[in-house]
């Protein structure tokens, strides 16, 4: 395994890479199990008006999901691209409107900047996109800043091993993420679901 940053074979910025991505994304083994999983632990906090800060939120998939099951949430969704937050407007439809988007590099430590404070950040299928796990302490460091006391953070991503996916540098055996969201300072992580290749942690 080496330091050196993984390329992206995409282009998540250009409206063509953007769009073929959307195409074939959702239908991804394990990706809807993991949605009704993020669904079913906000709904476990009890509360319908949570503020949600969803990370790395590409074309809207989750949040509309999401909006589905628990229409009054306070949404912002953050990503890097413009094309994907076109993509999740469209895909939300008039409850766009009632919905943050905030365009900002997750791979840049300034992107928590002036965002408030979260009852809950989500992300699903982004930590691999900082291209090597190496960022992952940093990043995790960072969502618990933006997160208010006894928040909570639910991060869903591929996993290194059996059954999951094989490239070292990108992603992290199970154990590899539950000890680096303790190493950013969380106090206790909680496997909560594994479908397919993806494996779900609960951090607080």
């Amino acid at each position: 395994m080496t330091d050196e940053d993984v390329p992206t074979p995409i282009d998540f910025r250009d409206a063509q890479d953007a769009a073929e991505w959307e195409r074939t994304a959702q239908a991804r083994p394990g990706r809807a199990e993991i949605f009704e999983t993020f669904s079913r632990e906000l709904q476990r906090l009890g509360d319908r008006n949570l503020v949600v800060l969803d990370l790395g939120s590409g074309p809207g998939f989750l949040a509309a999901h999401l909006l589905d099951v628990m229409p009054d949430l306070q949404l912002t969704l953050l990503d890097f691209s413009a094309a994907m937050h076109e993509l999740a407007r469209q895909r939300l439809g008039p409850r766009a409107e009632h919905v943050c988007f905030v365009q900002r590099n997750f791979r840049h430590a300034d992107w928590p900047l002036e965002l408030g404070l979260f009852d809950v950040v989500v992300t699903n299928q982004a930590v691999h996109e900082l291209r090597h796990k190496r960022y992952a302490p940093a990043f995790h460091a960072e969502v618990r800043k933006v997160l208010k006391p006894g928040g909570a953070y639910l991060v869903s991503d591929h996993y290194l091993g059996d059954g999951g996916l094989q490239n070292a540098q990108l992603y992290m055996t199970m154990a590899e993420q539950q000890a680096v969201l303790l190493g950013a300072g969380f106090s206790s992580v909680e496997r909560v679901a594994a479908f397919g290749s993806m494996v779900m942690h609960s951090a607080t």
